[in-house]
């Protein structure tokens, strides 16, 4: 037997030796496929030059992304994957005649169609076009390729398909991906992908599938199924039983779908399922307890779902378990070492935004060692958890919002220092950060209770945020602290806090600055020049403080600035020029400032302006006429536009963003905008000396929100035009001197909540709308000539009154009298008829007494209702007096300048 198997060993190195002799010294590529193959470069766009080896001086068989035979020397393979290809497919691939493997994945050809000649290479066991930015229409001729084993036309391009028919002859096919294709004109796509049973495979996300699973057929040919990937289309059903009979399972993905009903307890008969990813459907009800039973299971996603109840121990079974992720959902009760009994694997837990409450002892040692931890709005204090500091191996904490109301212990910061990103935001956490250097690549510790002096950072430090403390001080040590090396520091947030004194002139020390805040504090002087050595700034907030004098020139080197917030300071001078023409300029708050000067024209070149507020200076001239330019105002608040210039606002980092936050006053109310400031569109010119009429041109802006011109010397007329501001929100043109009717296209604005018109010349009716009547009167007070509701001045002729002169000349009043004398009569007959009778009838007194009972309440109520009203109307009062002392203010610098 030993010489048997010496023997055929001997057999294959000899016969080895002779064909890589062979190869070697006779065999070369087929000059038939080399021409094809040069065609086939010839036709593409290489702009890399990643096929340089494609030279007819040499052997095919040695260029880049060729495979070929080492008996024949015949092309088999084609991998050319992700080398930045465009252009065409050319036809000559099919002088290929043996190749069985193509890969064109993750290549640019800008939505050309799958050439179908493809259909025809009838040697293909492996064909890889996804991400390739192929588009049209899945020839159906990719279905005569019968011995086809991988097949994978994902992307971004929207390839579509009207009928799957054709792949039901792709019967040997173990992987189909299609995610992205367009499947939705093809309502029997289960049926035709179901046909395969050697199918290990199938990826069909974003293919917008709807509920099209509840087919009779009995689905028998999956048995092989290992992969199942429905993730992100439309199907809003329950799940199907069928699906519990993939016994095989090991990948169920069937995230971000509609799919509704409880999670059924046959789930737990995946004895192979390793990955279970629920995220983002309606299921609703408890979790099944047979989840315990997956005993294979590695990553469990039932995040952002209607589940209720509590968290069942069984999960504690799960010893294989990585990755666990809940919340936004109505789970609740405890959590408590039960549940992590044997989860010695698991390295991610993500709980959020649920009712859970962590109940473990302060002694508990888990068995795991985590290395990110997410639990967020999901209670765990008051007390700071001391099992946390036996997880040495994390890189990733979040805390925030967790019901911590504690002194930060000293083994934390010990601790912290190993951990990369650091989330504590929205507790009430106590004490003085440690004064060592501080070496966290992200730290959010904003809405809290920390105070003392800044931290010291080290250079690896890229996030920074640390707003709505306690922490004081001066701030020029912190920005001109040393650091060994290049600070890559990028979002400095300090805001509303107590830092006092100047800013340094130390700015070159933060050369990656991208987002800066460091408003409500008590800093004061002038911008440093060195603040324009910040060429990525791209948001700027130094509002309410007290600095003061010119903005500086410097700042124009920060060439993609988005955002620039300097509101209720006392900046002054004429608004910058370099200001009003940064074309990425998304938000310009100026508010509550000296600037004055007229408003520059350039502003007009803002195309990507989504706030304008220069509100309370001493602007004047008249506003521009060029308005009509701001582009992202004229085509209204649509989400998903104008994404490119969403950095300047937020800042993505891995797992979390920082988002910058702007405080305007609409409506009448301060209100805080972040998450949805991108979808503001505001302009606020209010409280200034402007003059001249309001230009038709502001009326284009269809897409604006808030306009604000009150308090201003505006004459004129309303434009008609108005009433195509389709989504105008709140309008405020009080303490102008405009004139004319209000025009009635204002009651086309379906969206206006709020409009004030108070104290103009207005004349003639209100327009009619349901808005505009049920608005408070207080809106349109001011305006003598102005009438109909709901004012309570009627828009008919009033009579005139009668001409009693004489009368009241001679004294004599004899209607008077005879009122006197009937009223005494009337006062005896209905006192005895009424009191008498409630003396004398107990069932009378009784009722009359629940009515005065139920009057009581009636009054209680109009008077408490009356109050609120007063209330909001004194604080009306308080901004008109406010703005008539501003405007006075503002006419005696410019009287003093006069004179």
């Amino acid at each position: 037997m030993r010489k048997a198997i010496l023997g055929v060993l001997l057999l294959w190195f000899l016969c080895s030796t002779i064909l890589r002799s062979c190869r070697a010294n006779n065999l070369v590529c087929n000059e038939k496929e080399k021409q094809a193959l040069l065609s086939f470069k010839h036709a593409l766009l290489d702009p890399a030059n990643q096929l340089s080896s494609w030279s007819i001086k040499e052997d095919c068989c040695g260029w880049r992304g060729v495979h070929c035979s080492n008996v024949t020397a015949r092309v088999l393979k084609l991998e050319l994957a992700d080398m930045n290809l465009g252009g065409e497919i050319s036809p000559a691939l099919l002088k290929l005649e043996f190749l069985d493997h193509l890969d064109l994945s993750s290549n640019d050809f800008k939505g050309s169609p799958i050439p179908s000649f493809l259909g025809s290479m009838g040697s293909l066991r492996y064909l890889d076009l996804s991400y390739a930015g192929f588009g049209g229409l899945v020839p159906h001729q990719l279905g005569n390729l019968s011995t086809l084993r991988h097949l994978d036309l994902g992307g971004y391009n929207r390839l579509y398909v009207e009928n799957l028919g054709w792949i039901s002859h792709l019967v040997f096919l173990k992987y189909l991906g299609m995610d992205r294709v367009d499947l939705h004109r093809e309502v029997h796509w289960l049926e035709s992908v179901s046909m395969f049973p050697s199918l290990s495979e199938l990826h069909l996300s974003d293919c917008e599938l709807d509920s099209n699973m509840t087919s009779s057929l009995g689905y028998d040919n999956f048995t092989s199924l290992t992969v199942l990937d429905l993730s992100e289309n439309k199907i809003n059903q329950e799940m199907p039983n069928w699906l519990f009979n993939l016994s095989s399972l090991a990948f169920l993905i069937l995230s971000e779908n509609q799919f509704k009903g409880q999670i059924p307890e046959s789930l737990g008969h995946f004895k192979y399922l390793e990955d279970l990813d629920l995220f983002s459907n309606s299921f609703h009800g408890p979790i099944p307890t047979s989840i315990g039973n997956l005993s294979s299971l590695r990553a469990l996603n039932l995040y952002a779902n209607g589940l209720n109840g509590s968290l069942p121990t069984s999960m504690g079974r799960l010893s294989n378990l990585m990755s666990l992720a809940l919340g936004y959902d109505s789970l609740t009760g405890a959590v408590s070492e039960a549940h992590f009994t044997t989860l010695s694997k698991l390295k991610v837990v993500q709980i959020s935004e649920t009712s859970f409450f962590f109940n473990v002892k302060s002694n508990w040692t888990p068995p795991f060692q985590l290395q990110f931890l997410l639990i967020s709005s999901c209670k765990i204090g008051p007390k700071f958890p001391a099992w946390l500091q036996t997880q040495k191996s994390l890189s990733y904490l979040d805390f925030s919002g967790s019901g911590i109301e504690d002194t930060a212990p000293n083994w934390f910061w010990k601790f912290a220092s190993y951990i990369d990103q650091i989330h504590l935001s929205n507790n009430r956490i106590s004490g003085d950060l440690p004064q060592v250097v501080l070496n966290n690549t992200i730290i959010d510790l904003s809405s809290n209770c920390f105070s003392g002096r800044l931290p010291r950072l080290s250079p690896n430090v890229v996030v920074l945020n640390i707003a709505n403390n306690s922490f004081s001080g001066q701030i020029s040590p912190f920005m001109c602290q040393k650091m060994n090396g290049r600070s890559k520091l990028e979002v400095l947030d300090v805001s509303i806090n107590a830092l006092s004194g100047e800013l340094s002139d130390c700015w070159m020390h933060w050369p990656s600055l991208t987002h800066v805040s460091l408003g409500s504090n008590n800093l004061s002087g002038k911008i440093p020049n060195s603040m324009g050595s910040l060429v990525g700034l791209k948001a700027l907030s130094l509002h309410n403080n007290s600095f003061y004098g010119d903005v500086p020139s410097s700042l124009e080197n920060c060439k993609v600035l988005g955002l620039i917030n300097l509101s209720d300071n006392k900046f002054s001078g004429i608004i910058p020029r370099w200001i009003v023409e940064r074309t990425t300029l998304m938000v310009i708050h100026l508010r509550s400032n000296k600037f004055n000067g007229i408003i520059p024209p350039q502003i007009c070149q803002l195309s990507s302006l989504i706030v304008l507020n220069f509100a309370d200076n001493n602007l004047s001239g008249e506003i521009p006429k060029c308005l009509n330019n701001f582009s992202a105002m004229a085509e209204g608040p649509i989400r998903g536009q104008y994404d490119i210039w969403y950095d300047a606002l937020e800042a993505d980092y891995d797992y979390e963003s920082y988002m910058v936050s702007l405080v305007l006053d609409i409506k009448g109310r301060e209100s805080e905008y972040k998450e949805i400031l991108k979808y503001v569109r505001a302009i606020d010119l209010s409280s200034n000396n402007l003059s001249g009429s309001i230009p038709v041109e502001i009326f284009s802006l269809s897409g604006l929100q808030f306009l604000n011109l009150s308090c201003n010397h505006l004459r004129g007329m309303i434009s008609a035009k108005i009433g195509g501001m389709e989504y105008l929100e709140s309008l405020d043109l009080s303490r102008n001197r405009l004139s004319g009717e209000i025009p009635q296209s204002i009651a086309n604005l379906t969206f206006l909540s709020h409009l004030n018109v108070s104290y103009n010349n207005f004349s003639g009716r209100i327009p009619s709308s349901t808005q505009l009547q049920s608005l408070d009167p207080l809106s349109f007070f001011g305006n003598a000539e102005l009438c109909g509701a709901p004012l309570t001045k009627n828009c008919t002729k009033d009579e005139e009154p009668q001409d009693t002169n004489t009368d009241e000349e001679s004294g004599e009043h004899p209607e008077i009298a005879w009122f006197y004398i009937g009223m005494g009569t009337g006062f005896v007959v209905g006192f005895w008829g009424v009191c008498g009778a409630l003396i004398f009838k107990r069932a009378w007194r009784h009722a009359y007494f629940r009515v005065l009972d139920d009057m009581k309440d009636r009054v209680y109520v109009v008077i408490a209702l009356r109050l609120k009203w007063l209330q909001n109307n004194l604080r009306r009062y308080f901004l008109d007096l406010r703005c008539l002392r501003g405007r006075s203010e503002r006419e005696k610098v410019m009287d003093g300048g006069g004179t």
